[in-house]
């Protein structure tokens, strides 16, 4: 297999597979990954899905990359309030 040329992936970005198909658009990052919200018409998977072993009750909530504050999906700010970092810095997360 060859070398791929490193990717720039900044939130919000749609990213597509090798076959050109549009995947969603990028939601987060983490010290591994980059999390995608899927596009229309694209099954996801819901908090029962990756919540392990059942053993409590899952939560989304919004998380700042920079400095780990986190806080109520429904209020996802412009930038962190605790650290100032941009609204690029914040991410989905799932809490249980």
């Amino acid at each position: 297999m060859g070398e791929q040329e490193p990717v720039d992936l900044s939130s919000g970005q749609t990213v597509y597979d090798a076959d050109g198909t549009e995947l969603g658009t990028v939601r987060g990052f983490d010290e591994h990954d980059f999390y995608v919200a899927f596009a229309e018409g694209m099954d996801t998977m819901s908090a029962e899905h990756v919540t392990p072993g059942g053993a409590g009750e899952a939560e989304l909530l919004w998380r700042c990359w920079e400095c780990g504050e986190m806080g109520d999906i429904d209020a996802v700010p412009d930038g962190c309030p605790a650290c100032g970092a941009a609204r690029e810095s914040i991410y989905h997360w799932i809490e249980d």
